[in-house]
């Protein structure tokens, strides 16, 4: 069919989708709820909506919202706005439609303080209700009789009008009938339960009755966190005890986070004990009092993994399936705001309160780090405080930087452990920045600590800083350090000889991050086929070599420099590589364990080919 043919002037067909209500449900509960206990939540935002349009329009009128479940029946009347016979069919009967859209219903300036967003309404309740009676009379219109819309989860619904004394007063009633297997979600101990999760924070009172009648406050105002407290102490106590009741630990401390400008107000409970900064933590968030998430991963910044916050908020959007926040320009902002404020804290602790910080920062100094990294000021506020690993034992770097004019650092905890005592006995200070931010926070340090030097150290610098054997030892040793260079030569290393403390320390494995990328390359070169290995081949460049540092201070060296026999003195070499391999802790390739294992094996047969060749002399005498 052509273009032409639609415009030729004859009018189209013109229908309606058709909605598979039953196929509708299944998508609620299946992909856009998490659970069915959001119906309650439904509930209880149609009932506070509703009571808010009510007071829009008549300010003076006496709000109330209870809900009950007797014999697995759940119930919500509320003293709302109402609807009328018209307006039932209109936006209880279409789905998207809601009364908070504006237009005809007058409620577009109050459109701010309602808690529905989409218009899906009571749909929501079929995830556990077959049928779902409503009862309801307008308050915007008086003289209308009540109306009752009754309808079951095949699509299908009533409305008929009924006698003023069915509802004498304005306002609507919710009633409904569980779908068999879902009566646990609507026994009263559970309703009783998710309507003080949802609404504990909604700004109307309301009541819960169960099987045994009596009426129990759902609400729980104002917040915690906005209550009047004698001393500061019995707020530390209150805001403590509500973080164990609700996250189920005692926290080092609380952040307020009350940001009027955007419209959120809560606080931050600093974790017990250490978590790692890759886990993401659930924030509770509530949106205009209704409980919207308790996994809200996207409210804080990702470097605030030690706490875990409950906030309540009136500007940020909700998902679709009003479970999360929208993550949007708003929600930026507001993450920003909320992570100056936990940084302020950190601030303000530094300046006044030096034990809590450093009780805070023996649990939680990575978080604090990963912060410094993005914020100078906050790093030399904090210098005093961060531990670093050092050749010194566990120091601030404003203490090491105290003792060390110029401080090194290895990338890698292996070069750290080989070196360290090295260094620690040649006047060098090096720190461990194997460890997650250290590097980075390393690499800031000169910008505020003018005239203080820090360079990564690496091989040729470790064994610069060793002292030299005199030249004529080291002539007279010519051709023992032939034979261990020959031996080596394969392995991609080379042999130095040098004199360092201690003396027990017999050699020295020494690499860098260039010289294993080329130890590295050269492997796979050995196993690729043709084609790889040529492009291997290609990348071969100019890094320096791992080298393996004999001490000629230490005893065993100077004896097994002068053996006479050269395949004792090469597997001896090997032996020396295999165990400095091993003190440096770093992972043994395939040519290294084949070595270890050539190595030990050729001791063992020259010691005993050694006792056995002595054993018949031994029998003489």
């Amino acid at each position: 069919m052509t273009f032409s043919a639609l415009t030729d002037g004859t009018p189209p067909d013109v229908n309606s989708f058709q909605v598979d209500l039953r196929g509708l449900v299944d998508l609620l509960s299946h992909h856009l709820y998490s659970s069915p206990r959001v119906y309650v939540r439904e509930l209880l935002q149609n009932a506070v909506d509703a009571v808010t349009a009510r007071r829009a329009h008549d300010p003076g009128a006496r709000i109330r919202i209870r809900l009950s479940a007797v014999d697995g029946r759940v119930a919500v009347e509320d003293s709302g706005i109402g609807l009328t016979a018209d307006e039932v069919h209109t936006l209880l009967a279409t789905i998207g439609r809601s009364s908070k859209r504006g237009g005809e219903h007058g409620l577009e300036s109050a459109r701010r303080e309602f808690l529905g967003q989409f218009g899906i309404g009571l749909l929501a309740c079929f995830v556990v209700a077959r049928r779902i009676r409503v009862v309801t009379r307008s308050a915007r219109t008086p003289d209308a009789a009540p109306v009752e819309w009754l309808a079951t989860d095949d699509g299908s619904y009533t409305v008929r009008a009924l006698p003023d004394e069915a509802r004498p007063e304005p306002g609507t009633t919710v009633y409904l009938e569980p779908r068999p297997g879902a009566e646990e979600w609507t026994a009263a101990a559970r309703v009783e339960e998710l309507a003080r999760d949802f609404g504990s924070l909604l700004p109307y009172d309301i009541t819960f009755a169960g099987d045994d009648g009596a009426e129990r406050p759902v609400t729980d105002r104002p917040a915690v966190w906005e209550r009047e407290y004698a001393t500061p102490a019995a707020r530390r106590v209150a805001l403590s005890g509500h973080c164990a009741r609700l996250f189920g630990f005692t926290p080092l401390d609380s952040i307020d986070l009350d940001l009027p400008v955007a419209g959120v107000r809560g606080v931050a409970y600093v974790l017990p004990e250490p978590t790692s900064p890759a886990h993401r933590a659930g924030h509770r968030t509530y949106l205009k009092g209704m409980l919207l998430t308790d996994h809200a991963d996207n409210l804080l910044p990702e470097w605030a993994f030690f706490v875990r916050a409950v906030v309540d908020t009136d500007t940020l959007r909700p998902t679709a399936s009003r479970e999360n926040l929208y993550d949007d320009e708003t929600l930026a902002a507001v993450r920003d705001a909320l992570g100056a404020r936990v940084r302020q804290w950190l601030t303000e602790l530094a300046a006044g309160d030096p034990q809590r910080l450093a009780a805070f920062l023996s649990v939680h100094h990575l978080g604090v780090k990963s912060l410094a990294r993005h914020d100078a000021d906050l790093l030399a506020l904090m210098l005093p405080w961060l531990p670093f690993e050092t050749n010194d034992g566990q120091r601030s770097l404003d203490e090491f930087a105290a003792a060390h004019s110029e401080i090194h650092f290895t990338r890698t905890v292996e070069e750290f452990r080989q070196i360290a005592p090295i260094a620690a006995a040649h006047g060098l200070g090096v720190v461990n920045a194997g460890y997650t931010y250290d590097a980075d926070l390393l690499a800031l340090l000169p910008g505020i600590r003018p005239g203080l030097k820090v360079t990564e150290l690496d091989a040729g610098a470790v064994t610069d800083r060793l002292d030299p054997v005199p030249t004529t030892a080291e002539l007279s040793l010519a051709g023992f350090l032939s034979t261990a260079r020959t031996r080596l030569d394969p392995h991609g290393c080379d042999v130095v000889l040098r004199a360092f403390q201690p003396v027990a320390v017999p050699a020295l494995f020494l690499d860098d991050r260039q010289a294993r990328h080329e130890r590295d390359r050269a492997a796979a070169q050995e196993n690729a086929d043709s084609l790889w290995n040529d492009i291997l081949g290609a990348l071969r460049g100019s890094a320096p070599r791992a080298r393996l540092v004999l001490n000629h201070n230490n005893p065993l060296i100077r004896r097994i420099a002068a053996l006479p026999d050269a395949e004792l003195t090469g597997t001896a070499v090997e032996s020396l590589y295999g165990q400095a391999l091993l003190m440096s802790q770093r992972p043994l390739r395939p040519a290294d364990s084949t070595l270890l294992n050539r190595a030990f094996l050729g001791l063992l047969e020259w010691a005993t080919h050694s006792t056995s060749s002595t054993r018949p002399q031994e029998d003489q005498k």
